[in-house]
């Protein structure tokens, strides 16, 4: 996450720092006020995909002992000796996770993007 935000910052022209030197802004203000606005329009993208592959990965976790859905998944199919509906509505949960997020981002991004035109 941070060398995301890294790589964001870096991304931000030189010229930005020196428009709030400009306006009479210290670092701290040109960070807030400038550069971070933009740095949070770029890295958007990285974040969430960085979030929808931590969700899809949280999945693994219930292999190795962690209470998780998968894990809760695993408990229903011992207990009911039932393979294949738990795992399949497992599966169903964390798709339309992911869906609900992947949404939830693009309506983000388009709302900085129409938001950047005017």
């Amino acid at each position: 996450m941070a060398e995301i935000i890294r790589g964001g910052i870096l991304s931000i022209d030189n010229g930005q720092f020196e428009a709030g030197r400009s306006l009479g802004f210290n670092y701290v203000q040109t960070m807030i006020y400038i550069i971070l606005p933009q740095v949070f329009k770029n890295v958007l993208p990285a974040l969430a995909n960085e979030f929808i592959v931590l969700l899809k990965e949280t999945s693994v976790c219930g292999y190795i002992a962690l209470q998780d859905l998968t894990k809760g998944g695993d408990i229903i199919r011992s207990q009911t000796y039932n393979a294949f509906v738990p795992l399949f509505t497992v599966a169903a949960i964390y798709l339309v996770l992911v869906m609900i997020f992947t949404y939830l981002v693009k309506l983000l991004e388009r709302r900085l993007r129409s938001s950047e035109r005017r």
